[in-house]
């Protein structure tokens, strides 16, 4: 995907960070989500950006499945719930009764989503099960009156606010980290190409330190190319936001903590049927701040 939330990425690319680590990457968009760990099965890419998620999957379906994720850059979950009226207090019982659609375009949205609600003592079924489809799909819905929230990322949900046709009602980075989005590689890869992986590392820890030091407007400018349908007051508040609420890591640290977190809400999804250590999925040292 092109997305807001991977702005870190992106700010790596158009600042140079990895060039000036001595890299030259070569950066594609894959062809679909699910094609993306095949590139790195059979060797047509080294590394790529994603969800633990798709990583822990193919260790569900093969124990012995060499990819390992390395590097937390998006810390918390990007996804915010938009309702048609103000709600200042939100508690999830106040989606009860009401026509809640989520966002389906990869699993993890709604992974986490139900997990909340279950730990919240709601039945996710109950509340929105048979709404899981693409946020296009779903937002579709909501303009046209058939549903009366939609889970969201940006910039979706900063165009309904600002054409009065929603609020925010809660922001999903509140659940706090959850290694939403990190590199990851062959095994192989991060062992043979150690240094190469470590450049990569340092490269990102640089830009999350522009990223953080930055002004939105700034960072905005850098990463318009890579977003280029959205308007540059659009993009610098979007960067605002997600900063401020803390979306980007400022650093590559990868803790088991959230790991752990995510993992809880594939296994309490049946996403996942497998329990991988984090020492199988993650490279710690890989991870670390340089």
């Amino acid at each position: 995907m092109r997305a807001v939330p991977y702005v870190p990425f992106y700010l790596a690319l158009a600042g140079g960070y990895w060039q000036s680590e001595g890299l030259d990457v070569h950066h594609v968009v894959s062809p679909a989500t699910t094609n993306t760990p095949l590139k790195l099965l059979d060797g047509s890419a080294d590394v790529s950006w994603g969800g633990p998620m798709r990583v822990m999957m193919h260790h569900d379906a093969d124990p012995r499945c060499p990819l390992v994720c390395f590097a937390q850059v998006v810390a918390k979950d990007p996804f915010v719930l938009v309702g048609r009226s103000r709600k200042r207090r939100f508690q999830w019982a106040d989606l009860q009764g009401l026509r809640v659609a989520p966002a389906g375009d990869v699993p993890t949205p709604w992974m986490t989503f139900q997990d909340d609600l279950q730990r919240a003592g709601l039945a996710p079924a109950h509340i929105a099960a048979h709404r899981v489809r693409p946020m296009a799909r779903n937002l579709t819905a909501y303009l046209r009156g058939h549903v009366d929230v939609v889970q969201l990322f940006e910039p979706y949900a900063d165009q309904l606010v600002q054409q009065g046709q929603g609020h925010v009602w809660h922001r999903f980075t509140q659940r706090g980290d959850i290694a939403y989005t990190t590199f990851y590689a062959t095994r192989t890869t991060t062992q043979r190409r150690r240094d190469d992986c470590l450049r990569l590392v340092a490269g990102m820890a640089r830009a999350q330190k522009a990223l953080a030091a930055a002004s939105a407007a700034d960072v905005a400018k850098a990463v318009a190319p890579f977003l280029p349908t959205l308007a540059p007051e659009a993009l610098t508040r979007i960067v605002h936001s997600y900063r401020l609420h803390g979306l980007w890591a400022t650093q590559p640290d990868l803790p088991a903590s959230a790991f752990l977190r995510l993992k809880a809400a594939l296994v309490s999804g049946g996403l996942i049927q497998r329990d991988p250590s984090y020492v199988q999925v993650v490279d710690e040292a890989l991870s670390l701040n340089p």
